[in-house]
C-alpha cells in the first residue's frame, strides 16, 4: 500500500495515471512479486491524497511529493528501501517532464514495514503467510514463514550484540 501525496494540478491527468501505474509496478517488484500477477495487483493499493505544502513557512511555489509506503514485515531491507526511493523519485522526474526545476529535491519517500499480526483486511488480521498464500498459492505460506524466521533471527542477533556481555546471566 502507498499513500501518494500529489498536489492538485501538479501533473496532467494522463501523467499522474502513468506515474501511479509505475509506482504500483515498482512497489510490487521490490516486494519480490511479478507486477503482472493479478492477485498481487488486486491488493496493491495506492491512495492519492491532495495536499497543500508550505516550505520555510510559505506556500510552496513548485509541487512537492510525498510517498508513504507500507509493506508487511519482512519485505524491506536497506537495498529494497534504496531501490524504491530511487525508482519512485525517477518516476516523478519523468512524470514532471521538466516542468519545474530540481524535482529530486521535492520528492520524499517513507518506507514502513507493518509488524506481522497488525495488518488488517477482509475483516481479519492478515499475517505475511496469509498474504503470500493469497498471492503465490500454497507454496507462498512456507516461503513467508521462512522470511519471517530470517527477520526474527536478524533482530535477535542485533539485540544480543547490543547487549554484549550483559546478555548472559
Amino acid at each position: 500500500m502507498c499513500d501518494a501525496y500529489i498536489p492538485d494540478g501538479a501533473l496532467s491527468p494522463s501523467a499522474e495515471r502513468e506515474l501511479l501505474g509505475k509506482i504500483t509496478d515498482l512497489l510490487l517488484e521490490q516486494e519480490g512479486v511479478d507486477p503482472t500477477n493479478e492477485r498481487a495487483r488486486a491488493i496493491a493499493w495506492v491512495s492519492v491524497l491532495r495536499h497543500e505544502i508550505y516550505v520555510a513557512g510559505a506556500p510552496a511555489q513548485v509541487p512537492h511529493y510525498r510517498f508513504v509506503c507500507y509493506v508487511p514485515e519482512g519485505q524491506y531491507n536497506d537495498e529494497r528501501r534504496a531501490a524504491v526511493t530511487a525508482a519512485m523519485t525517477r518516476a516523478v522526474v519523468e512524470a514532471e517532464d521538466g516542468s519545474w526545476p530540481d524535482p529530486e529535491r521535492r520528492v520524499c519517500i517513507f518506507t514502513h514495514e507493518v509488524k506481522d499480526g497488525t495488518w488488517g483486511g477482509a475483516g481479519m488480521i492478515l499475517r505475511l503467510p496469509d498474504i503470500y498464500e493469497f498471492v503465490f498459492g500454497d507454496k507462498g505460506r512456507q516461503e513467508a514463514e521462512q522470511v519471517l524466521a530470517v527477520r526474527r533471527r536478524q533482530e535477535a542477533e542485533l539485540l544480543l550484540a547490543a547487549a554484549g556481555d550483559r546478555a548472559v546471566p
